[in-house]
């Protein structure tokens, strides 16, 4: 529930203001705007009050929002008033310079909401990363990133012989560049891992990062009643081995313990100066009923910068422009990786992104890179988008011709239909993950 009222809280904010950037340029070159909605209105809505010649109003579809401006070819498909001869206060009378400004203002409020509201963010809460080459233990690699040749303890140097300062912008930066080398230290050594690039699909696919930051399996916290108490598991106990197998990291302790479900399992386990073995009894959940200790600040010094007011600003338009280019290679992933449109994610999977608790820094933080996602997303040359309108306008400017309007009429309808479709496979494929997880 509160993750579903971040969603509906940022949805909401982030539409109002997009549209408003279609809104305010179109009352300012006195284009008449009849209806102006947050979410969409099929049939009835929520709320409604006419003021002036604009009907304000709440629909009960909340899969978008939209301004109805006079003489304009959009979703509501008004052929009737399009029949008319144009009108003074229409948008379709307008010169073409002004119609792109009012199509290209929802964008422009996007980009530059998103770099306020980073900016926002780093100068109340500052930044805080974990630099790449600060992780003294080296990774913990899942079966994907073993698969391509990477080791436990790998320490990361460079990627296609570049550094990446931020430890958890690796997997982004290895798929996003198809990456075709990673150095890493091991042993001592410096070894090139060379990748295989069939091992992007399955990156996509299986959701896999290749790794994450190795730390040791410090217990910081014991259920009673679970197999972990009976066997005298304590807190501050470090577990060292499961079974056979030795363990540097907590994921190799959790995967040890996963793969032997209802077993009666040995730990090996550092209590102080003294080496114990414990048994115990494995859930057929595959788990024993421990905790361990996730504050990364008490095994690796996380970076912290700290932002003054006006030094937050050209922070927050950096890193918008980094998100924005995050963003981009996403989307070139999907066009240029095998079944990379399986990772797609509808309304529930980006709710799902939201913290469970109701936490400020995090809700922020997403509602900035939902706003600079919805301006990429809308400035694509779609009919229908924002970008579709812009696409037709600067065909007019450069060759002094508008489009025929029946040209455009089914070039709406085509692009209407594409995004729905768009739409139900996503959240379809959403719904399908609901039950078979």
């Amino acid at each position: 529930m509160i993750q579903a009222i971040q969603f509906i809280l940022s949805l909401s904010i982030l539409i109002i203001l997009h549209e408003l950037g279609h809104f305010i340029p179109a009352r300012l070159f006195k284009t008449r705007i009849e209806k102006f909605y947050l979410f969409f209105d099929p049939w009835f809505s929520i709320f409604k009050v006419k003021k002036g010649e604009t009907e304000y109003g709440i629909g009960w579809l909340p899969l978008g929002g939209y301004v109805k401006i006079a003489g304009m070819i959009d979703e509501s498909m008004d052929k009737e008033q399009m029949k008319q001869p144009a009108q003074p206060w229409e948008f379709r009378a307008k010169p073409a310079w002004q119609r792109l400004i009012i199509m290209c203002g929802g964008v422009i409020v996007n980009v530059l909401l998103g770099m306020l509201i980073y900016a926002f963010v780093l100068f109340i809460w500052g930044d805080k990363y974990l630099p790449t080459k600060n992780v003294k233990y080296g990774i913990a690699c899942d079966s994907l990133g073993k698969e391509i040749g990477l080791m436990d303890g790998d320490k990361i140097l460079t990627v296609d012989h570049k550094e990446v300062e931020d430890f958890h912008k690796l997997p982004g930066a290895i798929l996003f560049n198809k990456a075709t080398t990673i150095e890493v230290e091991r042993d001592g050594k410096i070894t090139e891992v060379k990748i295989n690039p069939a091992i992007y699909g399955k990156m996509v696919k299986t959701q896999s990062f290749l790794f994450d930051v190795g730390f040791p399996c410090d217990v910081d916290t014991v259920l009673p009643g679970k197999g972990a108490e009976k066997a005298g598991l304590r807190k501050g106990d470090q577990i060292i081995g499961v079974g056979e197998k030795e363990t540097r990291f907590f994921q190799q302790v959790r995967e040890q313990i996963q793969s032997h479900k209802g077993a009666d399992l040995a730990l090996k386990v550092l209590r102080n100066k003294d080496t114990l073995v414990l048994h115990a009894l494995v859930s057929n959940e595959g788990t024993i009923g421990f905790g361990p200790k996730s504050d990364m600040t008490k095994y690796f010094d996380i970076k912290q910068v700290k932002y003054g007011f006006f030094e937050s600003i050209p922070a927050g338009v950096h890193r918008s422009v980094d998100k924005m280019g995050e963003y981009i290679g996403n989307m070139r992933v999907l066009f240029t990786v095998k079944d990379a449109h399986k990772s797609l994610v509808g309304f529930i999977g980006i709710g799902k992104m939201y913290a469970p608790v109701w936490d400020w820094e995090r809700f922020w933080n997403f509602t900035g890179f939902l706003s600079l996602m919805l301006a990429i997303m809308n400035i694509l040359p779609i009919p229908a988008l924002d970008g579709g309108h812009v696409m037709f306008l600067l065909y007019e400017v450069i060759t002094g011709r508008k489009p025929h309007e029946k040209v455009m009429e089914y070039a709406q309808y085509a692009g209407m239909i594409l995004l729905l479709a768009a739409m139900l496979y996503v959240n379809g494929h959403d719904v399908i993950k609901l039950f078979h997880k």
